[in-house]
């Protein structure tokens, strides 16, 4: 996918792009170098979700001496390519199912552990000290409006939910050349928070850490794109099984849904809590 006329993606503002398929993998594929530990488990986890997982990680080890949580965060989509690859990580919390729709179908994953166990929603922010005018989705086409930045579709759930949410308003063929890319959902968040772009699509619960530098411009109608889920299974060949499947059951217990809620994390759908429902399908 291409962010603008003749092919060329805009890169992000201020920044070389990075090569991917070799950077990020050196952080989990470098432990195979060393045997894990007896009680370490390895969580690959999206960072939209790196606050709420780190302290729950932090109950559930205090309530079981000697393990040791290790957590790899980054977008969902690089996080399948390196369990793809054949990093040795034990759990995988995706921001999205296409991810672990993915990983399930090539048996990458134990099925059986798979659930779903929390919600968001897609908001679009600008700088606190913004003076432009954002108050709908066919804003962002006005002449004032001239960077808008997303996650990378191929690889970020939220930039997924972002392109579908505008191919339904039909907005996507009129905003791209001013789209902007971001490797995962908390760098389109600093390239607003830094007013390096005009707008930027994220989740709730992004925009609410950062609300001394964003604030929430409007929030795209739910019915344009596919529930934001979360959902979380046990890798195939853990070997902390038992382990990682306590800590996906951790993620939706009563003290692990408090720790979200905190956050600003929903629960799960009603029924929705073992096995996710399909994701958005993107163009490439």
């Amino acid at each position: 996918m291409t962010g603008r006329s003749g092919g060329a993606r805009r890169r992000a503002p201020g920044r070389r792009r990075a090569w991917r398929g070799a950077w990020v993998l050196v952080g989990v594929l470098g432990l195979s170098d060393t045997p894990a530990t007896a009680q370490e488990v390895t969580l690959s986890v999206a960072i939209s979700m790196k606050d709420a997982v780190e302290e729950i990680g932090r109950g559930f080890a205090a309530s079981r001496p000697g393990v040791t949580l290790r957590h790899n965060v980054g977008a969902s989509g690089d996080l399948q390519k390196q369990i793809e690859a054949g990093a040795p990580v034990d759990v995988f919390v995706s921001a999205g199912p296409r991810q672990m729709d993915e990983l399930e179908r090539r048996g990458l994953v134990v099925a059986a552990s798979r659930r779903t166990f929390a919600r968001n929603v897609l908001v679009v922010v600008k700088p606190r000290d913004s003076g432009v005018d954002v108050t709908k989705s066919a804003d962002l086409a006005g002449p004032r409006v001239t960077r808008i930045v997303i996650g990378n579709p191929r690889t970020v759930p939220a930039g997924q939910y972002a392109e579908e949410s505008l191919r339904a308003l039909g907005l996507w063929d009129r905003l791209r050349d001013k789209l902007v890319f971001a490797e995962n959902v908390r760098q389109a968040l600093d390239y607003v928070a830094r007013g390096e772009v005009d707008a930027g699509f994220v989740y709730a619960t992004d925009a609410a850490i950062r609300g001394a530098q964003v604030r929430e411009a409007f929030r795209p109608g739910e019915e344009t794109y596919q529930m934001v889920v979360y959902p979380a299974a046990v890798v195939q060949g853990s070997r902390q099984a038992t382990l990682a499947q306590a800590f996906v059951d951790r993620l939706g217990s009563p003290e692990g849904q408090a720790v979200l809620r905190r956050y600003g994390f929903q629960p799960p759908p009603p029924g929705d809590a073992s096995t996710a429902s399909p994701g958005p399908t993107m163009s490439p």
